[in-house]
């Protein structure tokens, strides 16, 4: 780059990062401007690597007296290309080396850890100490709970536990002007004015960078059990998923749907994985006890609801996992979904939300209208029915060319966001908006709410120097 004030401020980073903190080489960059799914191939100037809250403050004074635009980006794991830089002016702010833990505080049931944190070391760290951080997604294994927080993250736990706005007590955010607010709050109360962490969470990165949080977590179950359901219509789901919650309450933590299809393409793809139960049914359900007393009393939890739903004849057949392993074979299962359906082709994904009164009725309509545009496309809504998220994705026809299928993704998602709409549902459940979104965001929210999201960006941030062109 030969403009005089990037390259001024690449001599500006190298002297507050160390040798490893900036990339500039394309080899060297291209990890961090590719989206996993590769609908998203980014560009950028550089990538910033700082490993510490006070190198992020000197990046961000140095940005924002230069007025250069920064993308901060975790795990790189998101899939509306929030995280993804596309200016080659524009630098990556990558906080992979900021992942200290700065407080475990057991009887608080609270976690301080730095932004870079993988979620599934969290989770670790938890367990090891008998406690439980339910955030709980596919990407676990990499994605970082800054990106979680700003993405606002859902995944599988959120019917017992609420989603990632709800699991964080504090934060600490560098904002756009490089001031730190020190509000890494682990009080469960505290009426002090404006609760201002949740002015970042799900911001996407727009609004500043978070570096650290306090997170909750709780008591370790005592016993849980886990079973893979057969059905064979959505309405016996709902019934089921119904009489559960007024048995199980609290304690029925997780109910995930999937397809046939979806089932097919598992054992089809992943070695190991095998059709759980002896015939097939059109829907299956992934459903989880955890109880806060003991084993007994989660398998008899279970069990009084597997006997309840045979006996009313929604329930077909199910199998109870015997042993850790075999639950976490189950559990695999689920966190694949995703992943399955690559192997098969292009694939249109929607991640949207709708009441849970009306999700057999939506997914349905959502069938049907897929499938008029584009006849012998293969629909695969799986995802959460106990918080009313469904990830409705769509595999190409088999005999399809894969491009010409993915060239009619702006269509297939226009009239999947308006059956959505008619359910007075969301566009986007847990993904965010990022780029993919921002445009149908401007005609599906609320004026109002829009212009007030737009005043809180200029006020924060009024040379548009973080994340620009995400959400708004």
């Amino acid at each position: 780059m030969t403009n005089k004030k990037y390259s001024s401020a690449i001599l500006l980073f190298e002297r507050v990062l160390d040798q490893n903190g900036l990339l500039t080489s394309p080899a060297d960059m291209a990890p961090y401007l590719r989206e996993w799914r590769d609908k998203y191939q980014g560009k950028a100037a550089g990538i910033l690597r700082p490993s510490t809250t006070k190198e992020v403050v000197e990046i961000v004074k140095i940005a924002a007296q230069h007025t250069i635009k920064i993308v901060p980006q975790g795990g790189n794991t998101g899939l509306v290309g929030g995280q993804i830089a596309f200016d080659e002016e524009h630098f990556v702010l990558n906080l992979a080396r900021l992942n200290r833990v700065r407080d475990v505080d057991l009887a608080g049931n609270t976690i301080t850890v730095e932004a870079g944190m993988i979620l599934q070391n969290i989770q670790n760290l938890a367990d090891e100490n008998d406690k439980l951080f339910p955030l709980s997604l596919g990407a676990e294994g990499s994605c970082q709970i800054g990106g979680n927080i700003s993405s606002n993250a859902g995944g599988t736990s959120v019917l017992a536990y609420g989603n990632c706005r709800d699991l964080v007590l504090g934060l600490e955010v560098v904002l756009p002007n490089g001031e730190v607010l020190n509000g890494l709050n682990r009080l469960k109360k505290d009426n002090t004015g404006y609760d201002l962490k949740n002015l970042f969470i799900g911001a996407e990165g727009t609004l500043g960078v978070v570096t650290a949080a306090a997170l909750k977590l709780f008591p370790k179950p005592r016993g849980q059990e886990v079973a893979i359901l057969g059905f064979s219509s959505l309405k016996d789901v709902a019934s089921f998923f119904n009489i559960s919650q007024s048995l199980a309450t609290t304690a029925l933590t997780a109910f995930e749907i999937m397809p046939r299809l979806a089932l097919d393409f598992l054992i089809k793809h992943f070695e190991g994985i095998k059709d759980p139960l002896e015939a097939p049914y059109d829907w299956y359900i992934l459903a989880e006890i955890s109880s806060g007393q003991s084993a007994d009393h989660a398998q008899d939890l279970m069990m009084g609801l597997l006997e309840e739903g045979m006996e009313q004849g929604w329930i077909k057949d199910g199998v109870i996992a015997q042993s850790e392993t075999h639950r976490k074979a189950f559990w695999h299962m689920r966190h694949e979904l995703s992943a399955c359906q690559k192997p098969e082709g292009g694939s249109i994904k929607h991640d949207v939300s709708v009441p849970i009164a009306c999700l057999p009725a939506f997914i349905e309509e959502a069938v049907k209208v897929a499938q008029e545009l584009i006849p012998e496309c293969r629909p695969v809504p799986f995802g959460h029915w106990g918080d009313g998220n469904i990830h409705f994705n769509i595999s190409q026809p088999i005999s399809m060319d894969k491009q010409v299928f993915l060239n009619q993704w702006e269509e297939m998602n226009n009239i999947i966001h308006d059956v959505v709409l008619r359910y007075d549902g969301s566009i986007s459940a847990e993904h965010g908006i990022g780029v993919m979104k921002r445009e149908k965001l401007s005609k599906v929210k609320d004026p109002t709410a829009l212009f007030l999201m737009r005043e809180i960006k200029k006020t924060l941030d009024p040379e548009a120097i973080m994340n620009p062109g995400k959400v708004l």
